[in-house]
């Protein structure tokens, strides 16, 4: 498969897919992969998640920003890998723009509650699973 064609079917994925599993770099120097909801994808290169201020995920970046998304569907057996590197948002503008209603079950205070916080992930490679093949690619 063409790199094109890898991207326009990662795209999809990602697209589609309601969680993703995020990996980052913990003090033990393992990864460490947690599902996250996919709330707002941009394209394959850059990829949005909240979380806790005080997760595991928030310590783990600010130490190593090293970290890997993937993406699935498991009917289809399709898994879409990406591999860069992660920072976490705590901007106004960012928790503005990334909320989404129903948050509060988990931010009591709303958008700005201090344990709020968004990440970004930005992907520099992919290796994209597909009809029995692996593609990797640059992002």
């Amino acid at each position: 498969m063409d790199e094109k064609e890898a991207l326009r079917i990662g795209s999809e994925l990602v697209k589609s897919s309601r969680f993703a599993l995020l990996s980052t770099i913990g003090d033990d120097g393992h990864p460490w992969t947690k599902m996250m909801f996919n709330i707002a994808p941009e394209g394959l290169k850059k990829i949005y998640f909240s979380t806790n201020t005080s997760s595991k995920r928030v310590t783990h970046i600010l130490k190593d920003g090293r970290a890997s998304v993937y993406f699935f569907d498991q009917e289809r057996f399709v898994g879409l890998l990406l591999v860069g590197t992660a920072r976490v948002l705590q901007d106004e503008e960012s928790r503005k723009r990334f909320w989404v209603d129903g948050f509060e079950r988990y931010y009591k205070l709303g958008v700005n509650d201090p344990d709020y916080s968004v990440i970004e992930f930005v992907a520099s490679k992919a290796n994209l699973y597909y009809s029995l093949s692996k593609t990797d690619f640059l992002v």
